[in-house]
């Protein structure tokens, strides 16, 4: 006797959805005036956190140039 494989039928994208959730909001097209707005901000945010990463790694560099400095002394 061979084992027969059983299917999962009932896997689709409704039975994803919780009881508690609301339906999806409805698709809003947006203009071309939208959406380059919306890169500009993406941009601006990606900008800021790149800065905010280059701030700590000059401050972790300064340290470092610090303790190298420390130890060429001795």
């Amino acid at each position: 006797m061979k084992a027969q494989k059983q299917t999962d039928t009932g896997s689709t994208r409704s039975s994803m959805t919780t009881p508690g959730q609301a339906a999806r909001k409805p698709w809003k097209k947006k203009t071309p005036v939208d959406v380059v707005l919306d890169q500009i901000n993406r941009l601006r945010d990606d900008v800021a956190h790149k800065e905010e990463e280059l701030k700590q790694a000059k401050r972790q560099l300064q340290k470092l140039e610090e303790a190298r400095k420390v130890l060429e002394a001795t």
